[in-house]
């Protein structure tokens, strides 16, 4: 294994699990395993977050084809550099979130509206479905397909995403994709299987500076990096 896919390898595992741990979507994990099987829960998360991972180190790849290559490294500095003070003006400017009540607030609201769209159809009608595909739903279960898609439009447009992107233009894309499926893959089994007691001890100003500093380093290294 070269030294350039361990290298994108451990920047990709270290930012993935400094930007998961304490996010909205590792929330969302948390609560969801709590009402739902956890098989289902975890399936439907880490794909998302496989398919987002790998759709953005693939921008990330293309970049450098599309524009200069010196110009993507000036890019990636900048994204670095401002997701990092962006991360450390959070931690000591906002206080502590509120983010876990927010998620569990919003899985209240879906989880009324979908019961009381269910008691509507009528229990013939839930029977009926159950019988018409019982195959597909063994593996694309209603669980499995929300999971996915609360955490796929969770992340899309997320700093973690674009960090993705700037890291897979700067480091080898094997090795940040490697990295990021491993680090989502962490976390999302600690959410599932920590639950909301893991989610509640998580100090999210603390995360919030490690993060802010990795960052500032994967700038400043971006910043002095030779262009070949």
């Amino acid at each position: 294994m070269s030294y350039s896919i361990v290298q994108g390898f451990t920047k990709s595992l270290a930012m993935t699990v400094l930007s998961e741990i304490g996010d909205k979507t590792f929330f969302a994990a948390a609560i969801l395993a709590m009402r739902h099987p956890r098989r289902y829960v975890l399936a439907g998360c880490l794909s998302a977050l496989i398919v987002m991972t790998v759709l953005s180190a693939a921008v990330g790849w293309a970049a450098p084809n599309l524009i200069s290559r010196t110009l993507t490294k000036h890019i990636a500095t900048v994204l670095f550099l401002g997701f990092g003070l962006w991360s450390l003006w959070d931690a000591f400017h906002e206080g502590e979130s509120e983010e876990l009540a927010e998620v569990e607030a919003e899985l209240d609201a879906d989880l009324k509206a979908s019961s009381g769209a269910s008691r509507a159809n009528g229990k013939d009608d839930d029977d009926t479905k159950k019988k018409s595909r019982p195959f597909f739903s063994q593996f694309f279960s209603p669980i499995f397909l929300k999971a996915f898609s609360i955490t796929f439009f969770g992340e899309w447009g997320d700093k973690s995403q674009l960090a993705t992107i700037g890291l897979a233009a700067a480091e080898n894309p094997l090795g940040v994709v490697l990295g990021g499926i491993l680090g989502q893959a962490l976390c999302q089994t600690a959410a599932v299987f920590g639950g909301k007691s893991l989610a509640t001890q998580i100090s999210e100003k603390l995360i919030a500076v490690s993060g802010g500093i990795l960052f500032i380093v994967f700038g400043i290294q971006s910043f002095f990096a030779t262009v070949e």
